[in-house]
C-alpha cells in the first residue's frame, strides 16, 4: 500500500503559510527521496504557484527545490522587483503621475514590489520532522542586495545586468576582482563604463587588479 510522506512540523504561527513563499497555503508538495536525496521523504506546505513551480523543479533535495522556486519567482515578478530599482516608495508619492494610464501605477507599483519581494525574501522556517531537525547541509547560504534575497550572487548579477543592460561578463569580472561584499560599487563601475571599448574594459579590469592587491 503506498504511504505518504508524512508532513513537516508546522510552527504555530506559520500553520497558514506555504513553506517557499509565505503566501496562504492550500497545497502540500510531496518530495519522495531518492537515493542521491540527502533527507527522508516528506511534504512540506505550498501555495498554488509555489506547488505548481516545485513540482516542475523537484531536483536532488527539497532545499535546491526551493532555491528554483525562488529563482522562477525572481523571473515571473521580474517587473515588481525592477520597481524597487528604479524607484523609492517616496520618490513615486511625489511622482506627478495622475493621469489614467499612470495613476494606477502610482497607487499600486510599491505594494506591487513590496510583496514581490516578500515573498522572494520569505525565510522557509527550519526542516523537523516529528520534533527531530533536518540538517540543511548548508543550502541557506543566499546572497542579499539593497532589500532583495537571491539565491546566489550569479542570480543577483542576472537579474542587475538585465535591468541595466549591463555586460554582464564584464560585471561578474569586476566581482570576481572586488568580492561580492562591494555589489553595489561593481554595478556603478559596470554602469560608468556602459558604451565602452573591449579594450577600455579590459583596462579598467586591469586597473581594479592592480588597485585590489594585497
Amino acid at each position: 500500500m503506498f504511504e505518504l510522506a508524512p508532513l513537516i512540523d508546522i510552527p504555530f504561527d506559520r500553520r497558514h503559510q506555504c513553506w517557499f513563499c509565505g503566501e496562504p497555503s492550500s497545497m502540500q508538495l510531496s518530495y519522495t527521496k531518492e537515493h542521491y536525496t540527502p533527507h527522508p521523504s516528506l511534504m512540506v506546505p505550498a501555495c498554488k504557484e509555489c506547488f505548481k513551480i516545485a513540482k516542475q523543479h523537484k531536483l536532488t533535495s527539497i532545499w535546491d527545490c526551493k532555491m528554483a522556486v525562488k529563482d522562477e519567482l525572481m523571473r515571473i515578478y521580474e517587473k515588481h522587483l525592477a520597481i524597487g530599482v528604479n524607484w523609492t516608495k517616496q520618490e513615486l508619492e511625489e511622482s506627478e503621475f495622475e493621469d489614467k494610464v499612470f495613476g494606477g501605477f502610482k497607487k499600486s507599483a510599491w505594494m506591487m514590489y513590496e510583496i514581490a519581494r516578500d515573498r522572494v525574501n520569505y525565510p522557509a522556517w527550519p526542516l523537523s520532522l516529528n520534533g527531530v531537525p533536518l540538517e540543511d547541509f548548508g543550502y541557506g547560504a543566499d546572497f542579499s542586495f539593497d532589500g532583495v534575497n537571491y539565491s546566489s550572487v550569479t542570480q543577483a548579477i542576472k537579474f542587475y545586468a538585465k535591468q541595466f543592460v549591463l555586460d554582464k561578463r564584464f560585471l561578474e569580472d569586476i566581482i570576481s576582482i572586488v568580492g561580492k561584499q562591494r555589489f553595489g560599487f561593481a554595478i556603478r563601475v559596470a554602469q560608468i563604463n556602459i558604451a565602452a571599448t573591449p579594450e577600455l574594459k579590459r583596462q579598467v579590469i586591469n586597473d581594479l587588479k592592480l588597485e585590489n592587491q594585497d
